[in-house]
């Protein structure tokens, strides 16, 4: 497990080769302790991973926690995680014991793939539980997106989700939290893709019916549901639904996907890390739409991995509805607009803890055309 040199005290990240399996971990703040995610995919890289490094940082300061971002990536298909997730946690042990790398799900990945990891360090009851039939850790970041979307909605329009529409792009297991938090809300969803294309229906998905197509089906769900299918990227430019929620890969509001828009769109909250570019983010400002900052719209798994190990699923919803409505409240009257003031507000926290702050977590303007 050979790394990139001794970065501790650069400020700059550090990448870990691993030899046990295709992949590789970055501690973006290796002077301290580290905790991201680890994603299983057959096209991970580690700039991708670099950058949602990044994010993790930047999520760990707007919840003034002194923590480290980190990621991992594994080269490989999520089916066949079993045992590429056995090498990698055995070869990843030293530096989890040691505090140096924490980790959980992501991409690919669930919670029991890391009980290796756990018999030393035990995660909270609540992420181990099942609610409703379904796993906790699927729940949480999902219920922290519509929560914080619910926030903006509130402050800049009045109301919640009654009567509000989103439209979901990446249809996993945190867009399928999203859709079911929602409606539970009150709201519609009117569209939702997966890599096979986009369902749309302006007056509503059958949400339940459309999660137990995506249990039996994966991502073929949406060519199952008995209407008419687009391509995946239709969801941007052609369905008009109040909040988008960008869900998969970093830097997928780009110019163009800002710019294309349809006009009735209000709030961007994104369920996936570093989503924007710098120039998309900008675009959206200048359209007078809230795009509100993936790291504090996505932070409830991190709230609920960092809760009381006896607090029930119930009180972690809790807080993460008031941790995420709370920190969306106080940026949303940004200026520069609520990305720029949650960054604005981790960075001081990074510079008062360690002394600088790394540049905020925007995907390269290339990445996405």
């Amino acid at each position: 497990m050979p790394g990139n040199g001794d970065k501790r005290d650069s400020g700059q990240p550090e990448t870990i080769e691993l030899v046990s399996v295709p992949g590789f971990v970055v501690l973006d703040m290796p002077g301290t302790a580290c905790a991201g995610g680890t994603r299983v995919a057959p096209d991970v890289t580690i700039a991708e991973v670099t950058l949602l490094a990044r994010a993790m940082t930047y999520k760990f300061a707007a919840l003034g926690a002194q923590m480290g971002g980190a990621k991992a990536g594994l080269i490989g298909d999520p089916a066949d995680r079993a045992q590429i997730m056995t090498r990698y946690c055995a070869e990843i042990r030293p530096l989890a014991d040691a505090g140096r790398f924490l980790t959980g799900p992501d991409m690919g990945t669930s919670e029991d793939d890391f009980a290796p990891l756990r018999e030393h360090r035990a995660v909270p009851a609540a992420m181990r539980a099942v609610v409703g039939g379904v796993q906790f850790e699927d729940v949480l970041t999902g219920y922290g997106v519509a929560v914080a979307a619910q926030a903006a909605l509130r402050a800049r329009w009045g109301g919640g989700w009654a009567d509000r529409s989103v439209a979901i792009e990446g249809f996993g297991k945190v867009g399928g939290g999203v859709a079911r938090e929602v409606t539970r809300r009150g709201g519609r969803v009117v569209a939702v893709s997966t890599i096979v294309g986009c369902l749309a229906a302006p007056a509503g998905l059958d949400v339940e019916r459309l999660l137990g197509l995506r249990e039996a089906h994966g991502d073929e769900c949406v060519a199952r549901y008995g209407l008419p299918i687009g391509a995946p990227d239709q969801l941007f430019a052609a369905v008009d639904a109040d909040v988008i929620v960008p869900g998969t890969r970093p830097g997928r509001i780009s110019r163009r996907v800002a710019e294309s828009l349809p006009p009735s769109v209000r709030v961007v909250a994104p369920a996936a890390n570093a989503p924007y570019t710098s120039d998309g983010a900008d675009v959206l400002g200048q359209r007078g739409i809230l795009a509100l900052p993936d790291f504090v719209c996505n932070a409830g798994g991190v709230i609920g991995y960092r809760s009381d190990h006896q607090a029930t699923p119930q009180q972690v919803l809790a807080s993460v509805e008031d941790t995420i409505g709370d920190l969306i409240a106080r940026v949303i009257g940004h200026p520069g607009g609520p990305i720029a003031g949650a960054c604005r507000s981790a960075a001081e926290f990074l510079r008062g803890w360690r002394g600088y702050a790394p540049a905020p977590p925007f995907a390269p303007s290339l990445s996405v055309s």
